[in-house]
């Protein structure tokens, strides 16, 4: 704390800027934690039930169960457009509303694309802040070390005194700003991968639900 208050106005505004970047850093990665947590554990719940159920209109009754699930998500708009479909098709000769030809399997799948489109965005909503922390902070406490360097040697010049007691206070000042780049950069970084990792396992599984929503579709209703 002696040296901080010591310290120029320039080390003090860079030391500033990176405690901010460690506060909001360190508040997105607690809040990504419990949101992934609860997007895998409810995913794996509503597989479960989902495979357990004979029906999409009993899966769609209980659905709120699984709210902080992406798969949900993507049940409820597939379910959905899949109805639409279907009442749309209602009266017509062709049994087969659901055929290729008449588009509606596609207009499933557009649904299934759209809100996986959808779900990535929100699982990767602020991880995009903690990659900009990992790779700005170190130069920003890089910058303000160096203009802590330069305005103590400044004040060597001034003063004509090479002593140790004269430099160290102020090299040591300085380097605080590289600690604090690095100690705001380096859980940003180890977040950012950890959760690109763990979005890219809920990708998967949202992709892999698509197929098979898709082909339940296709085999229990275009198929009659």
């Amino acid at each position: 704390m002696a040296l901080l208050t010591s310290a120029g106005i320039i080390v003090k505004i860079v030391l500033l800027i990176l405690i901010f970047f460690s506060v909001v850093s360190w508040a997105i990665i607690l809040f990504k934690l419990f949101q992934i947590h609860r997007a895998n554990s409810e995913s794996e719940r509503f597989m479960d039930f989902f495979w357990k159920s004979k029906r999409f209109d009993a899966i769609a009754s209980q659905a709120d169960r699984f709210l902080n699930s992406p798969l949900t998500v993507l049940f409820n708009e597939g379910y959905g457009e899949l109805k639409k479909v279907v009442e749309g098709g209602e009266g017509r000769a062709d049994s087969s509303i659901l055929s290729t030809d008449l588009g509606g399997i596609e207009n499933v799948s557009r649904a299934l694309r759209r809100a996986t489109n959808s779900e990535i965005t929100r699982l990767e909503k602020y991880t995009t802040f903690l990659a900009t922390t990992g790779s700005t902070s170190p130069f920003i406490g890089l910058f303000g070390t160096v203009w802590g360097i330069m305005t103590t040697f400044h004040a060597i010049a001034a003063s004509g005194s090479t002593s140790i007691v004269t430099v160290a206070p102020g090299i040591a000042e300085a380097l605080v700003n590289t600690a604090a780049g690095l100690a705001a950069a380096i859980p940003a970084v180890i977040a950012y991968n950890h959760f690109q990792h763990k979005i890219r396992v809920l990708v998967k599984g949202m992709d892999s639900f698509s197929t098979e929503f898709l082909n339940i579709v296709q085999r229990n209703i275009a198929g009659k």
